[in-house]
């Protein structure tokens, strides 16, 4: 079996990367036990050596690299250079608070001494989507290396050269032989790896079908997962809300990375009297968004990063469309090569649509009305998902008792969703379980191990 780099601005097929075989699979298992011995014996002074020599040559080669993005899954080229920057913003900041993350922690007890300590648990397998192909897998990477753990990438199979690129950067920063290994093996193969002893955990950053089938096999093997899957994240609009400001967040919101982010605002609730207001606004502020080839800086929106999820967005679209909602711009695919669709903006919005029932993986922004907070909350929270979720008022304290009502994993107030390495990051209900970044996250592949001294 093959995996293809395809170009989706052109539909043209890149580079062909052989799946490897079982006897390779073997060996890199192995080589990651190994690695793990190696690696886990070092210092925290030598990981963040390692760490900081990583975020240099990601900083010395952000050009080459938001190239390779762009190329491989359709980023903006613009967007993809602040992916590949802030890689390099995480493992700088695991290099500097990593050590103090992990201190051991005293704890009196009836012991002459006891504490707390956090060991490595040892390699970790991280399954990684296409739509952060750099970012998804260093955040995860960071904390973990850090942690003195070594991992495993299964990298989605639309971006094989991103993955090899990272596995090369990890190794040029000086990481043990077998500490950090691309496999590129397909989907079917993940759960022998998962059954694997040698494997100590998994972190998986997909879909919630994907994060089911993962947990089970995970589950039935008594090893710990992280996962951080889909989103429909709320943008509550309160009737104070400065919607100027609202407008323009909404809608950078809604089309980054192509409107391919699971916590890209998907459900814009805008309270009833400023509705009209507010929609003029924000359809201006998307009608400057510019589609096009994402190699050109100009360029707002690129394609779809593969064609059948063009085409699941614009059966959403047109099935919300049949069951009343008002499209007032966009929602045809245009014609050409590349897996290209337009800013859609779509009004009226109801439950039981698509666009409001499913996860819209794509730049389509659904706007429900509400009457007043109550209804805003209730209709916010009537989804599976429990990503992330952002609340616009000029009333800060106001915006954040709603906040504090939200069912997800973080809230922003009057401010964009986003990820940050000093905060914790995920999501619950069907957006998955633990936590990626901040301490939280260092901690989450630990042997968090107590120690009593008589």
């Amino acid at each position: 079996m093959v995996m293809e780099s395809i170009n989706p601005a052109t539909g043209e097929v890149l580079e062909v990367f052989e799946e490897l075989t079982d006897q390779q699979l073997e060996t890199a298992l192995e080589a990651s036990r190994e690695g793990f011995s190696a690696w886990s014996a070092t210092t925290f002074s030598q990981r963040r050596k390692v760490l900081q020599a990583a975020a240099a040559l990601l900083r010395q080669n952000t050009g080459e690299y938001a190239e390779l993005i762009s190329r491989e899954m359709g980023k903006p080229v613009k967007e993809a250079r602040g992916e590949v920057e802030k890689c390099a913003w995480a493992c700088d900041y695991y290099a500097e608070q990593g050590e103090r993350f992990l201190a051991s922690e005293p704890i009196d007890t009836d012991a002459s001494r006891s504490y707390v300590r956090y060991a490595p648990l040892g390699p970790v397998l991280a399954v990684m989507p296409w739509n952060f192909p750099f970012w998804q897998v260093f955040r995860a990477a960071a904390p973990t290396l850090m942690a003195g753990n070594a991992m495993l990438l299964k990298h989605a199979s639309n971006v094989p050269a991103c993955a090899a690129a990272i596995e090369g950067i990890l190794a040029e920063a000086g990481l043990p032989r077998g500490t950090f290994q691309n496999l590129a093996i397909g989907s079917g193969r993940v759960e022998a790896v998962i059954n694997d002893p040698r494997v100590r955990a998994v972190t998986l950053t997909g879909s919630e079908a994907a994060g089911r089938k993962v947990a089970a096999t995970a589950g039935a093997a008594i090893k710990k997962t992280v996962l951080e899957l889909g989103g429909s994240d709320p943008f509550l609009v309160l009737e104070d809300a400065d919607l100027d400001e609202a407008a323009r967040v909404a809608a950078t919101a809604r089309t980054i990375n192509s409107g391919q982010s699971c916590i890209a605002a998907k459900r814009f609730i805008v309270a009833d009297r400023v509705a009209d207001d507010f929609l003029e606004r924000f359809r201006a502020h998307l009608e400057e968004l510019r589609l096009g080839n994402p190699a050109e800086p100009e360029t707002h929106i690129g394609p779809q990063a593969r064609h059948d999820l063009r085409d699941t967005l614009h059966r959403q679209v047109r099935d919300s469309v049949k069951a009343g909602a008002d499209l007032l711009m966009g929602g045809e695919m245009p014609p050409g090569k590349g897996y290209y669709y337009p800013v859609t903006l779509l009004d009226g919005v109801t439950e039981g649509m698509p666009v409001a029932d499913e996860e819209t993986f794509g730049p389509v922004a659904p706007v429900f009305r509400v009457p007043d907070d109550e209804a805003a909350v209730a209709l916010a929270n009537r989804s599976r998902y429990g990503l992330g979720g952002a609340v616009w008022s000029a009333d800060r304290e106001r915006a954040e008792a709603v906040g504090q009502r939200l069912e997800v994993g973080c809230v922003f107030v009057n401010g964009m969703v986003k990820s940050d390495p000093r905060l914790p990051f995920g999501g619950i209900k069907a957006s998955g379980y633990g936590r990626e970044l901040g301490q939280q996250g260092i901690r989450e592949f630990t042997n968090v191990q107590s120690v009593w001294i008589g």
